[in-house]
Formats: structure tokens, sequence, C-alpha cells
């Protein structure tokens, strides 16, 4: 397995919808295997295709952030149903440094094909893992924790952000 350079805001992939997943193959099994691997050393929670430079409709997940406890990977997921709101910080592995504080569905149902198994599956998550899911489903659709904000909080957010950037580059 391979740790997958992590792609940093603003690259523009982040901004793009990504390809649904047409075939499971042996190499997109493989490149799963590394997402998965990448999401630990980083160390997160969750990790999007398009966040290693691939603009696929993959994701994998883990709560624990335990190297393989709890790791779902799901091509081509899907929201099919959410309720009520809960409110929390959270970051990104492609903004590092910035967290704020989002509003999120508290409980979702996801519908993805679970290539493990080998079949679509829906899991029902709440709390944690049902803001990882959204999270996640938010890369695919080119969405990031920064267009979650209001204007002004998302200005001050991004002028932050490009400044500990530029910091960084010296």
């Amino acid at each position: 397995m391979a740790i997958l350079p992590i792609v940093k805001y603003p690259e523009p992939i982040l901004k793009k919808t990504a390809r649904t997943v047409a075939e499971v193959n042996k190499q997109i099994r493989k490149f799963i295997d590394n997402m998965a691997e990448t999401m630990y050393e980083a160390p997160g929670v969750g990790l999007a295709a398009p966040q290693v430079n691939q603009p696929l409709r993959i994701i994998v997940v883990d709560p624990t952030g335990e190297k393989a406890q709890q790791l779902t990977a799901l091509i081509n997921p899907e929201i099919i149903a959410a309720e009520g709101e809960i409110s929390s910080e959270e970051g990104c592995l492609s903004i590092p440094g910035i967290t704020c504080q989002l509003k999120r569905f508290a409980k979702v149902r996801i519908r993805g094909y679970e290539p493990i198994k080998g079949k679509w599956v829906e899991i029902e998550a709440e709390e944690i893992l049902a803001r990882i899911f959204q999270h996640e489903i938010d890369h695919l659709n080119g969405t990031l924790i920064l267009d979650r904000l209001g204007p002004v909080k998302r200005a001050l957010y991004k002028r932050r952000y490009l400044k500990n950037l530029k910091e960084l580059r010296k």
C-alpha cells in the first residue's frame, strides 16, 4: 500500500463534482486500500477521492481513527434520508489548521456500493459518523467546509488559511 499526497485548498479539483465509478476492478480496490492507509497516516477519520487528486465518487471513513477498527469504504455514496440538526466543530485534511462550527444533519441514511462485501448497502449513521459521511460526500460534490459558512466568516477563514499557507511556503 502507498500513502497518497493529500490535495490542499485552493486546488481546483476540490471544487469539482467527482465522477461516478462505473466498474469496481482491481485498480479501484487497490486505490481504496491506499486511501484508507493515507487517511490513517494523516491522521483522519474520513477521506474522499478528490482529496487525493482523483475525481471519483469514493470515500473511506473510520470514526475511531484507529487503523481498520471500523473502516467503511463506499463507492458512489449518496444521502437518501436525513433528519435533525447538530452543530459541532469540524476540520478538514485539505484545509489544515482550520476548524469551524458547522450545522449538519444529526442522523443520515447513506446508500453506496461496499467493495469489500461486493454489494450495495444502506447505512444508518448518527452523530460523529453522520457528520463524517456528510463531510466526505460534500467533497464528492465539490463542497468544502468553508462553503458552509456565511460570507463574512468564510472570507475571514479563507484569509487566515491563505496567510498561514503563504508563511509555510517561505
